[in-house]
């Protein structure tokens, strides 16, 4: 085939993917309808002109449209790994964590349901055996996320519907894709009725080495884009490399998910990325991935469309009967899921509630798409698979996947306006009007600094002005007076806009690199947190997720297990320090929004909602600093050195800021502006590095800030360093049971501690001791202990503390004073272990 004439089909297709997006939006349906109808009709007219008399100067041209290598293995090897990657970069992960349950029912228990259910009604009304049937229930059981999404986006539907939707498509391809790998093999080795429970016993093999195939392959690249992050075209190479080589690893030589590799690297780098790589290479990253899946994502679907009438050319009056049986065998699968397993799982609490048109606008936006006719393709190409089969395969998964695109998704839109979930809601409503209203005032102060810079003429400044003014004053009374805002609604409002604008603050800090990659996503997540929680929960939902982002998580918890148990340190180091960076990232940012609201709130919901604001602000600073507080009495020090680092890269980007300057004044050339900028960059890359955080406690230098061994001469100080052990408590930790026995003393290095026996609370903190008056009186324990703060103890065995006591003057005044707090004889509990002392 001439190069000249396929080089000429190919950008020719590069064009008509540059028209379809136009048209699409032009005529309001889905892109990817456009595309393949555009595929459809490009293929047709290639298959005519090659059959017809008419003329033969464009057969070249069709005959190299035809004869172009589109083969199942392309799809499969090149256009899917690129859709799959770029689609986990781009998603919000943890966001869609609150919705997991769903998805994941959709993703998994639905692509078995629907393949079950298109399996056996083939079976039941055709002469194909079930091994086929069941593969072509695999094959049109997974949904297409580029079909839907754009509507969904485009009519401004609420966001949680679309996660739901990008996290189902997303991994409902793993899923379909291990089915028609395993039913594949079925049809190919000839047995007509497999064994569902042997099929389905595979299915986790597939799912967990593809994921930890993924999982390896994406560490062992973030390690070397590591090393090359001041080579940011080097770094984005390795990326492009990581699915590829992840998808064909699994394939080939594991005999795993490829589709699950290259989604659990996809969201390894989505997860570990931000917080290792420098952040405008992170942002190219991602910008050049989503240009390489908008490009695969339209070429699979033309490349697919120009199939389409060949795979049609064979379709008989009985097919479209059949394809009548898939479409109603797939949409009831997925209405019972959607109308009936999820409302029962939350009844049972087991998932969130997913409200009626939420479901109703999923049933009717699983879109099929070039996915689908990937499949198909690849069993219409094998010499294994019977005439027959291979016939009815293609039919009628092409039939199908037209049907959703042409019926579904041209329909679809109008089916969202009629569900009501293109509207916004009042309190949305409300929202926009306050944009409108903050907007036009900071517009009318820069066109008034603007007309006054440039001397514009008094006339038209002034008759403008009052236009402006007009609309201005509406916009404000509009936004202030509106009767459906009542008060709680007004603080609602507020509190959304003082989270976004914390969002905004976020961002801008780590474009100045104020705040480190390594915290911008979890900041981010705190502050759609708070966003979310103002908007469904008002006050109280806003408090919540506050004190979530200052709270200590499971993950830090099981870190602090296995110090304790096993030893294990690196993942409480790690999670420690970045709990302080995060702690002090908050507090950086929170000094920055009474401004706001003094400013902006106070103006469009006046005084009172801004006083309670500052107020709920007060609060949040007041947890930031407590919880800095806890951390600065475990680690002494540390929070000094993060803020050294903070003021090392503020200064930093200061100083790039003024040679920005200079440059644009002419005052220095490109030359010296380059040599500086590379100083500058070494200097930046090593303040970068966040300090690191040493867990253990210096125990002779704490034993000696200890009032209870003062007394201690250097060599027993040494003794007992060697015999105290360190453990670390959470806030609420219990430490003792109640009559429990106990067997050991604990000294408080850090935090503080509740004591709780018959009614009574004590709390002892820093340098206090608890424990001794158990063991003393040879009783086991009335008193429950509790952890306060995060505390650090020292712990000491039975014997050696008895053996310590007889030593130490001030251990047994200790010992004296706790017991007379508590009622207890202090000469009866000393006098049998101070023998001899």
């Amino acid at each position: 085939m001439d190069i000249v004439i396929v080089t000429t089909v190919i950008a020719s297709l590069f064009l008509v993917i540059g028209v379809a997006e136009p048209l699409a939006a032009r005529l309001r349906l889905p892109y990817s309808a456009i595309l393949a109808i555009l595929g459809i009709l490009i293929g047709s007219f290639a298959i005519f002109f090659l059959r017809t008399e008419l003329t033969d100067a464009l057969n070249p041209v069709a005959e190299a449209i035809i004869g172009l290598p589109i083969r199942s293995n392309v799809f499969l090897y090149v256009f899917l790994p690129t859709l799959l990657f770029q689609a986990t970069l781009g998603m919000n992960f943890r966001r869609m964590l609150d919705d997991w349950v769903p998805i994941m029912v959709l993703a998994v228990v639905a692509v078995v349901v629907a393949t079950l259910s298109v399996g056996y009604a083939l079976s039941w009304t055709s002469a194909l055996p079930l091994a086929a049937c069941l593969l072509i229930g695999a094959i049109v059981s997974t949904t297409d996320p580029s079909a839907v999404v754009s509507i969904f986006r485009s009519i401004s539907a609420p966001r949680r519907l679309s996660r739901i939707i990008e996290g189902e498509s997303l991994l409902n391809d793993a899923a379909a894709i291990a089915l028609f790998g395993l039913f594949s093999g079925f049809v190919m080795l000839g047995v007509p009725d497999p064994k569902l429970g042997d099929a389905l016993a595979q299915f986790p093999v597939l799912i967990v080495g593809g994921a930890l195939t993924g999982w390896l392959a994406a560490r062992i690249a973030i390690w070397i884009m590591a090393l090359f992050s001041s080579h940011e075209l080097a770094l984005i190479s390795v990326s492009v490399a990581l699915p590829y080589l992840a998808y064909i690893v699994a394939e080939q030589s594991i005999g795993a998910s490829g589709v699950i590799a290259v989604v659990a690297a996809g969201l390894t780098l989505n997860l570990t990325g931000p917080g290792r790589l420098p952040p405008q290479a992170w942002k190219n990253l991602r910008e050049v991935w989503d240009l390489l899946a908008h490009w695969a994502g339209a070429l699979i679907f033309i490349l697919a469309a120009l199939l389409i009438p060949r795979l049609l050319e064979d379709v008989r009056i009985s097919d479209f009967v059949l394809i009548g049986v898939v479409i109603v065998a797939a949409v009831a699968a997925r209405a019972v899921i959607l109308f009936g397993l999820l409302p029962l799982l939350t009844l049972l609490r087991v998932s969130p509630s997913v409200e009626r048109p939420y479901r109703t606008a999923i049933l009717w936006g699983g879109l099929r798409g070039a996915v689908t006719l990937a499949l198909a393709l690849a069993v219409t190409e094998s010499l294994r698979v019977p005439v027959e089969v291979k016939r009815l395969v293609g039919i009628l998964a092409t039939g199908f996947t037209l049907f959703t695109l042409l019926v579904q998704g041209t329909t679809l839109r109008s089916v969202v306006r009629w569900l009501g979930l293109d509207r916004l809601s009042a309190i949305d409503e409300a929202i926009s009007r306050q944009v409108v209203a903050v907007a036009l005032q900071t517009v009318r102060e820069d066109v008034a600094r603007t007309t006054e810079d440039y001397s514009l003429t008094h006339d038209v400044v002034r008759s403008e002005a009052k236009a402006f003014g007009d609309r201005l004053d509406q916009a404000v009374k509009t936004a202030e007076d509106s009767d459906d805002i009542l008060d709680r609604d007004r603080i609602t409002l507020g509190l959304i806009a003082l989270a976004g604008f914390e969002r905004d603050t976020i961002l801008a800090r780590v474009r100045e690199r104020t705040i480190s990659a390594r915290m911008a996503e979890q900041t981010l997540l705190d502050a759609d947190r708070l966003i979310e929680g103002a908007r469904s929960g008002g006050r109280s939902g806003y408090q919540r997720a506050a004190r979530r982002a200052v709270g200590y998580g499971r993950t830090l918890r099981v870190a602090v297990m296995l110090h304790n148990k096993i030893g294990l340190s690196a993942p409480l180091v790690r999670m420690t320090a970045d709990r302080f960076e995060r702690l002090l990232s908050q507090r950086l940012i929170l000094r920055d929004l009474d401004l706001f609201i003094d400013g902006r709130i106070r103006r469009i919901h006046g005084r009172r909602v801004a006083d309670l604001l500052n107020e709920l602000l007060t609060r949040r600073i007041e947890l930031v600093e407590a919880a800095m507080d806890g951390l600065r009495l475990q680690y002494p020090g540390y929070a000094e050195e993060l803020e050294r680092r903070f003021i090392r890269r503020t200064s930093l980007r200061f100083e790039e800021r003024e040679y920005s300057a200079m440059r644009e004044d002419g005052l220095i050339g490109a030359e010296v502006y380059t040599s500086l900028m590379q100083d500058l960059t070494m200097r930046r890359d090593a303040a970068e590095g966040r300090p690191p955080l040493d867990i253990a406690l210096k125990r002779f230098e704490l034993i000696r800030q200890f009032p209870l061994f003062a007394d201690l001469d250097d060599k027993a100080v040494k003794r007992l360093g060697r015999a105290l052990k360190t453990q670390y408590f959470n806030p609420d930790s219990v430490i003792l049971h109640k009559d429990g026995t106990v067997k050991s003393v604990f000294f408080i290095a850090s935090g503080a501690v509740e004591l709780e026996s018959a009614g009574q609370k004590w709390r002892l903190g820093r340098g206090e001791m608890f424990g001794q008056v158990a063991i003393l009186t040879k009783n086991t324990r009335r008193a429950e202990v509790r952890a306060i703060a995060p505390s650090s103890l020292l712990v000491l065995d039975v014997a050696r503390f008895r053996s310590l006591l007889k030593k130490s003057v001030a251990l047994q005044k200790a010992v004296r004073a706790s017991a007379e707090q508590r009622g207890i004889d202090p000469d009866i509990l000393l006098m049998e272990h101070t023998k001899g002392a």
